[in-house]
Formats: C-alpha cells, sequence, structure tokens
C-alpha cells in the first residue's frame, strides 16, 4: 500500500515508558495508535507523542478534521449547561484554559468576545437565574447587565426580559489549530496515516498483548497490519460502530447523529458584537438557533437539530428555517430575513437521541473510559459539542487513563 504505514510495520519499537506500570514491554509497531485525526484525536495523539511514546494517528481522509470537527459553530464554550458532575463540565472548563493558553502562545486565531443569552419573557429569565447559579457552583464567571447597559452595548439585541453574559466564551479557527496540533504531533516524531480506512481491529489476548489493526487505501486494493500496545478510538462519527465490533452485544450502543443546518448572513447590519444566543427552552434539543461570528467578522446563524440515519449526508435542509427565522427575528428584530440563506451542515455523534443538552432528562454526558475485560484500550464516545473547547483537556485525561 502507497501509505506512510509501510515504512513502519517492519520494525519493532521498545519505549521506555509504558502505559501500564505492571506490563511488561510489548513487541510492537507503535506504542499508540489513535483512531480519528479530528481536533480530539490529534490533541489526544499529541499528548502521547509528548511523553516520548511512539504513537500513530490513523484516519480515513485525506486531511485531519474534514467531518465534526470543520463542521460547528468555532465556539470557545465557557461550560454553563451540562452539569456539575460531568465530564462535559470538567473537560469544558480546563479545556477553554488550556485552548486559550495554547492559542496566545501560538498564535493561533481566536478572540474572546463573550456570549450574551437573552430572555424575552419571564420563563427564559428564570433560566438565566438558573444558570447563573449553577455558573457559581462551578467557578464560571457569568453576570446579568442591565436594560441601560444592555441596550448601550449592543442596541440591536433584543432582550424584554434580562441578560446574563459570560465573558469568557469566545471563537477560535478550528483549521488553524488543527493544522498546529498536527505539526507539532509531526514535529514531537509522531506518524500520521492519511487514507487509511480501518478495516478491523483484533485485541490480543484481550488487549494483554497489544492490538492488530488492519487499515485499507483507497487508491489501491493492498491492506496493511500494524500492531500496537494501545488503541484510542476516537473516531467520531464512526466511533460507536468501530466499539461495536469489539464490544459483547449487551455493552453496545445504538449511535444517533444529529445533524445541524447553518445560515450565513450577507447584509452588514446588524452586526453585533457579541455571540449572542436564546435562552434555553426546556424540552428543547439544541440551544436554540443561536448568532455566532467567524474569525472574519461573518455572522452565521444555527445549527438546528435534524435526526438523519446517514452520517455522510450533509446536504443542507431548509426543514426548521421558517421556525429559525422566528427565533432570530425575536432576539434580533432588525435583521434582514432576505439576507439569511443555506450555508453548510454538520453532523453530530451522539448515544442516543437526547431530550436536551442541557443536564437533566435525556441529557448524555461523553464516554471516555478504559473499558473493562480488555488492556491498553480507550473508547471516547458521543464526543459532541463542546468537544472542541474540550479537545486539550480530553487529551490529558485519555493520558492519565493510559498512565495513572
Amino acid at each position: 500500500m502507497s501509505s506512510i504505514l509501510g515504512r513502519h510495520v517492519a520494525r519493532t519499537v521498545r519505549s521506555p515508558l509504558r502505559p501500564f506500570s505492571s506490563r511488561a514491554p510489548l513487541s510492537a509497531d507503535f506504542q499508540h495508535a489513535v483512531i480519528g485525526g479530528g481536533v480530539v484525536g490529534l490533541a489526544v495523539a499529541r499528548k502521547l507523542q509528548s511523553r516520548g511514546a511512539d504513537t500513530i494517528l490513523i484516519e480515513k481522509h485525506g486531511g485531519v478534521g474534514t467531518e465534526t470537527s470543520s463542521r460547528n459553530s468555532e465556539v470557545i464554550h465557557a461550560g454553563l449547561y451540562y452539569g456539575k458532575d460531568s465530564l462535559k463540565t470538567k473537560l469544558c472548563v480546563r479545556g477553554r484554559i488550556l485552548l486559550y493558553e495554547l492559542c496566545e502562545k501560538y498564535s493561533i486565531p481566536y478572540r474572546n468576545c463573550g456570549k450574551w443569552i437573552v430572555a424575552q419573557d419571564d420563563a427564559q429569565f428564570a433560566q438565566l437565574e438558573k444558570t447563573h447559579a449553577f455558573t457559581k457552583e462551578i467557578g464560571v464567571p457569568t453576570h446579568f447587565v442591565s436594560a441601560e447597559e444592555a441596550k448601550r452595548r449592543e442596541p440591536d439585541v433584543r432582550a424584554e426580559a434580562g441578560v446574563l453574559e459570560s465573558p469568557t466564551t469566545g471563537i477560535v479557527d478550528s483549521h488553524s489549530l488543527m493544522q498546529y496540533l498536527q505539526g507539532d504531533f509531526e514535529d514531537k516524531g509522531g506518524t500520521t496515516a492519511f487514507l487509511s480506512k480501518v478495516e478491523s481491529v483484533t485485541p490480543l489476548d484481550h488487549g494483554s498483548k497489544g492490538w492488530q489493526i488492519e487499515v485499507s487505501s483507497p487508491d489501491s486494493n493492498e491492506t496493511t497490519t500494524i500492531t500496537t500496545e494501545t488503541f484510542i478510538n476516537s473516531a467520531g462519527l464512526s466511533a460507536i460502530p468501530l466499539s461495536n465490533t469489539l464490544l459483547p452485544p449487551e455493552r453496545q450502543t445504538t449511535p444517533a447523529y444529529a445533524k445541524g443546518s447553518y445560515y450565513s448572513y450577507s447584509s452588514s447590519r446588524p452586526k453585533p458584537s457579541h455571540l449572542i444566543y436564546p435562552a434555553h427552552s426546556p424540552g428543547i434539543a439544541g440551544l436554540g438557533t443561536h448568532l455566532t461570528i467567524d474569525m472574519g467578522g461573518r455572522i452565521r446563524f444555527g445549527p438546528d437539530v435534524l435526526w438523519v440515519d446517514d452520517p455522510t449526508d450533509y446536504r443542507v435542509s431548509d426543514a426548521h428555517l421558517a421556525a429559525a427565522l422566528a427565533e432570530i427575528s425575536a432576539y434580533l428584530p432588525g435583521v434582514d430575513k432576505g439576507a439569511i440563506a443555506l450555508d453548510y451542515a454538520g453532523i453530530r455523534p451522539k448515544m442516543g437521541r437526547a431530550g436536551s443538552v442541557v443536564e437533566g432528562k435525556g441529557f448524555l454526558d461523553f464516554y471516555i473510559k478504559r473499558e473493562e475485560g480488555f488492556e491498553g484500550w480507550v473508547n471516547l464516545l458521543g464526543i459532541e459539542s463542546p468537544g472542541l473547547t474540550s479537545s486539550l483537556a480530553i487529551a490529558e485525561e485519555v493520558e492519565s487513563l493510559l498512565y495513572r
């Protein structure tokens, strides 16, 4: 196979750093194999390679981050919604700090623009109060903005009942971030294998003797088999199907795919300087049709939620466009509806059709675990929002699971 893998399969790697202190060194091509070259897989591979451990990143596409990681709002989340004891809160709060530090240190484009959550009635304002009380518990700053201040700072934004500001929310150029992570991983000696589709993963003696991974290349009929001491499943939309090939039926999960369509905005007015989110409405999936800004200053709206069976179906849907226009008009009454158009769609990998993103009935947390009954396997499932924000902290979590 004309793949970078071919240059590595013939040699044995014996790193002095073992993933488990009680485990004898194994003869394997690599110490760690990370499957999936999205932002989380990149962060994990970089973290493990930083230990001097020979790591390979296996990606079926021709470049990094071509699926969920490049089809989102590029928001650096503060961690306002996910519940005090959830992994999403823990890793989002930690990841936000790490991400701002990384962007500042290495000149990765970002902007700490802040976010406004706006309420139009008493019920929505009650949600703001709940969010504010929760952020005090977890140490994330939020504060209420008076009606006078709100009118002065964002005259085009309507908030009949109140505004809660999240000053640590921001945006990042996700593509520049992933380019940096890939480059740093490779500079540290890591191996990136593009156009390498995983055909099978086989535990050798339940993983105690390592793992065998068979990959194929789309430009040939050949396959390559490599061995690795540990295996990290960070395959995003393909993570649950891959996991199901290894777990017994009673431990398998049915994947769910939430497609979100985004809308572009071609008018120069109005143009808020903050991200604008409508207050959460109980029983509604997602965070509403929010307004975000990219690094070029362009406004976009979305995403909505449309459950699909095909995780490769990126066709933009107008099924919820009328509802989105009504929601946008509620907080941005001067919006030019004619300037709003279908833009792009992303698909979020979920472990079920949760009723709400906010912790409570239907809430689904990140799944990041060493799988029982196997050695050297860390499984990452349901890594959706706030996965981008959490990516560097998820890398720390995986490292701690392997090297604890």
